[in-house]
């Protein structure tokens, strides 16, 4: 009994420093101690639906961790945001139900998480993102993602839309301790450290990434003193208090706030549960998991709160029963929600399009002014770049680029010093050299309400934030539900002819048309360049905005007024009645100069320049195959992957009847780029190779 007593004294002691310290009330206390019933009674009963197989699918279970998100939400204002893992159940929850102001809504709120879970029509994401991607942008959980660190250049750049739109909004990040060991962490930090965003970084430290222990994933076992390397502060905590870890994450939190940069908080936690439903856990003993279980924040928090006089039996009995019955609510709701329609299979890939028939009109009569008027100015394609990028950033303050050498000494590949030295630090703004997290950064402030114009150098490095602009910018608005829009552009370079070998010379156009939920935009000409580019800024999707590197210097008619070019026209640059040849971006201006050469021949060819491979305008195409019974493709990627095999598909699917000769490709060869000018000319399309392959439809 006197053991007993001297324990209740120092929880009491303990648990009424930390609330007065804090200055929490009875109100908020109870809050904190009911969020973490609910999210271990809904994590137990995804577990049982789990093992009797009703529930599909990975779910990974919080329990155990519950005390992580309520304290570190708890030191939130109700306009800040956070970012989520694949083990993001108790996050959604603990913010979904701080931003719900009523019963009802906390009860509506919670019913979303459970049908999103089952993959119901009436979850927070229609079902189309489930267990690992549960968001609420509007309420500002900008989501949870699938990929390991994933979210945190997200966080990143939802914290630099924070520093630009000037409030003083605070991102809360987390991850697990597997997520520390990725680069986005490093690259991360280091970007936020150095531009002193307000973002909190969470590291929920569970002891396992899967079945690694943590031990043997690091020589420096404490993570937070990872934070000295990157000039933060760095503090790990008691990951099963909910106080403790509310302190630290409110001083934090307090310190983004006043513009003072981000922290790294270590929470040492545990979960219950496997790393999923199928881990037996074999890698752990009884031993360990039984003294971890002493700790458990579902009940010491409640006996804390009780031997400290804040809470009675009864009251406590009262809300067990208050969380069982929501739950019970929660499922019945789940089941009376219908699946998904077939319907639904297609929406929400794509924000609406802003583009309308009379703008698609207008740049039609636009076009044919600049080819027809002796009169018009002549720049060059970077010259009308840089004249989109300036026009929009005056338009629209949202707007502003960020990447790799774009600030006062360069512009790789726009000259963008200019703007730099009109528009300052905070528009133009030169980034580290951390491909993954500018993509990562520009999905974030995309997200949080920015225009983001972001620069990779090459188009060879858009693979290394492949997650980031792939996983997370095309795909976050179909995941959650089309409740996010993603309005950010990636402008890179590609294609060969400077001589500089295979790892800055290639056209991986078809890599980013695979994925669902990005465009894909190749202007050819200085004035497709300035339209297209002022269209990709103004659209509300993600745009990859991929320019040749030898088009720079190139000259051609742009008018002075503002205009744009809506995205999914392409262009007759010559018309013709013998032979369709397709192409896009430099390759353009080959085929008309072997459309040149033909037409001495008697061979009248029409180049269509598709202009945007994402949206495809096929329908111009089609026209035109019908009425020439021929079909050339012409690009400057590899044969065998390119871009041009889709579109040949789709002439065979729709227009195979007109066809009067088989179709032919001309592209270049299924080697790495060489160095060696005479062999990259043989690898790349070149003008002669278009004119045979236009004879040979002919004969």
């Amino acid at each position: 009994m006197a053991i007993m007593d001297k324990e209740a004294a120092r929880t009491i002691e303990n648990v009424s420093a930390l609330i007065e310290e804090q200055g929490l009330t009875k109100e908020e206390l109870v809050t904190m101690l009911r969020q973490i019933m609910e999210i271990r009674v809904f994590e137990n009963n995804i577990a049982n639906l789990l093992s009797k197989a009703v529930l599909k699918g990975a779910s990974h279970l919080y329990a155990g961790e519950e005390a992580v998100a309520v304290g570190a939400v708890a030191a939130l204002r109700d306009d800040d945001l956070i970012t989520s893992t694949h083990r993001g159940h108790g996050h959604a929850h603990a913010h979904g139900d701080r931003a719900a102001k009523t019963p009802e809504g906390k009860q509506q709120h919670y019913n979303r998480m459970m049908a999103e879970v089952l993959g119901k029509a009436g979850g927070y994401c229609k079902g189309k993102g489930g267990s690992m991607h549960i968001a609420d942008v509007e309420h500002g959980n900008l989501g949870a993602t699938g990929i390991v660190g994933g979210n945190i250049p997200v966080a990143v750049g939802a914290a630099l839309a924070q520093k630009l739109m000037k409030n003083d909004r605070v991102v809360l990040c987390f991850f697990g301790d597997g997520a520390s060991n990725t680069g986005n962490f490093h690259e991360s930090l280091n970007m936020a450290a150095l531009w002193d965003l307000p973002v909190v970084f969470v590291v929920e430290n569970n002891q396992y990434a899967m079945s690694v222990p943590w031990k043997k994933a690091s020589k420096l076992q404490s993570i937070s003193a990872r934070a000295v390397a990157y000039g933060i502060p760095g503090e790990t905590v008691d990951g099963m208090n909910p106080l403790t870890v509310r302190g630290a994450v409110l001083k934090a939190v307090e310190r983004a706030r006043r513009g003072e940069g981000p922290s790294l908080i270590e929470c040492q936690t545990y979960r219950w549960f496997g790393h999923s439903h199928s881990d037996p856990r074999a890698y752990r003993t009884r031993e360990e998991e039984n003294e971890w279980k002493q700790r458990d924040p579902f009940k010491k928090f409640r006996e804390d709160l009780k031997i400290a006089g804040i809470l009675t039996e009864a009251e406590a009995e009262a809300l067990e029963q208050e969380v069982n019955r929501k739950l019970e609510t929660a499922m019945q709701f789940s089941e009376a929600s219908p699946e998904p329609g077939p319907a639904d299979l297609e929406t929400d890939v794509f924000a609406p399009s802003v583009w309308t028939k009379q703008d698609v009109e207008r740049e039609a009569v636009l076009r044919q002014r600049v080819r027809t008027d002796p009169n018009m100015r002549q720049i060059s394609y970077s010259q009308a770049l840089v004249e989109a990028m300036r026009e929009e950033m005056l338009r629209d303050e949202r707007v502003f680029i960020f990447g790799e050498d774009v600030g006062l000494y360069g512009g790789a590949y726009g000259a963008t010093r200019g703007l730099f030295e009109e528009f300052g630090e905070w528009r133009v703004i030169d980034t580290p050299i951390s491909e993954a997290t500018i993509g990562g950064a520009a999905v974030g402030a995309a997200m949080a309400g920015m225009r983001p114009v972001a620069e990779i150098m090459y188009v060879d490095f858009t693979p290394l934030a492949m997650d980031q602009i792939a996983n997370q910018g095309a795909k976050n608005r179909y995941m959650f539900g089309g409740k996010t829009t993603v309005p950010m552009v990636i402008r890179t370079e590609g294609g060969a002819g400077r001589a500089i070998a295979a790892h800055h010379s290639q056209s991986l156009e078809s890599l980013w048309t695979h994925f669902p939920g990005i465009y894909v935009v190749m202007p050819a000409t200085p004035y497709d360049a300035k339209g297209l580019l002022k269209a990709a800024i103004r659209d509300d999707n993600p745009v990859m905005f991929i320019e040749h590197k030898m088009l720079y210097k190139e000259k051609g008619p742009v008018p002075e007024e503002d205009y744009v070019i809506p995205l999914g026209v392409a262009d007759i640059k010559r018309p013709g009645r013998d032979v369709t040849l397709v192409s896009y971006s430099r390759m353009v201006l080959r085929s008309l100069e072997a459309a040149e050469i033909l037409a001495k021949e008697g061979i009248d060819v029409e180049v269509i320049d598709l202009r945007t491979l994402k949206p495809l305008d096929i329908d111009t195409v089609i026209a035109s195959v019908k009425k020439t019974g021929r079909f050339v493709g012409v690009t400057e990627a590899y044969e065998n992957t390119s871009f041009i095999n889709e579109v040949m598909a789709q002439v065979n699917e729709l227009a195979f009847d007109w066809l009067d000769a088989p179709m032919v490709r001309v592209a270049s060869a299924n080697v790495p780029v060489p160095r060696a000018e005479v062999l990259e000319d043989l690898a790349i399309p070149n003008v002669g190779r278009i004119v045979e392959a236009c004879r040979k439809v002919m004969s």
